[in-house]
């Protein structure tokens, strides 16, 4: 005999019910139907998003890198696609004091292959210091281009947690799309595939039925101690810290309230 969600012998308390394949097959077709329309919505989104008009700048304004200061221009590597991520910065911060949210839309961010192979290059833009940012970038490791835009007027600098695109027409230079918050969840595989586990995300403001763990703030987890444990505070870092050389408590944290 088959076990339906209707024997409590097989329920479990905390988790889904418990069904046959067909029956989990029904409900599964049930919700692809959603998940396609919410797809063809997605991609009527990225058309009209394609079909924004955009702002001319002046390329030539100079941002600092690991060679000095060089013309915004640069970034483009010769291609005439830019997706640039714009990092916030806490001056005078250990690495461990820098925004959780940052790190972790930038260490999804790590390989640009696919983009470069589709004529789209791509960096990190930071209002930091040129001698702190660069620092920061050897202990988390990351092999893509950053620069400093400290007092670079927008829509180069400005306002960071901005995920930007910028398109280049041989020497003119044009702004096309930017945006942040939770529009930055598209860069961020780790969101996708937690929102497909039955306990999601984690995060309070989920809609959960009743008895499933009990989730923290948004951001909760983009923090953990040295267990891996979800927490702020002074023992606290960003998660993927943990994994790098000479990651070792410290005693100042600087400014980490930030919340995205």
């Amino acid at each position: 005999m088959t076990a339906t969600p209707d024997d409590p012998t097989t329920a479990l308390p905390g988790r889904p019910p418990v069904a046959d394949l067909a029956t989990w097959q029904a409900a599964r077709d049930e919700l692809l139907v959603r998940e396609k329309a919410h797809t063809r919505e997605g991609d009527a989104i990225a058309a009209a998003r394609r079909r924004l008009p955009m702002v001319e700048f002046d390329g030539t304004v100079e941002v600092v890198g690991p060679d000095g200061p060089v013309p915004f221009l640069d970034l483009f590597q010769g291609r005439d696609e830019l997706v640039v991520y714009k990092h916030m910065w806490y001056d005078g911060a250990p690495h461990q004091g820098q925004c959780e949210g940052c790190t972790t839309t930038a260490w999804h961010l790590k390989d640009a292959a696919y983009l470069n192979a589709r004529g789209v290059s791509f960096a990190v833009l930071t209002t930091g210091r040129w001698d702190e940012v660069a620092s920061y970038v050897a202990f988390m490791g990351y092999p893509q281009p950053w620069y400093s835009v400290r007092d670079v007027d927008p829509p180069v600098g400005g306002d960071m947690g901005h995920l930007t695109s910028y398109l280049r027409d041989g020497d003119r230079v044009f702004l096309t799309y930017s945006t942040t918050g939770r529009g930055n969840e598209r860069v961020n595989g780790s969101l996708g595939l937690l929102d497909m586990t039955p306990y999601g995300r984690g995060e309070a403001w989920e809609d959960n039925p009743e008895g499933w763990p009990k989730g923290g703030n948004a951001c909760w987890s983009w923090r953990s101690d040295a267990e891996g444990n979800a927490t702020w505070g002074p023992t606290s870092r960003p998660v993927p810290q943990w994994t790098r050389p000479g990651a070792t408590p410290v005693e100042t944290l600087g400014r980490h309230g930030h919340h995205h």
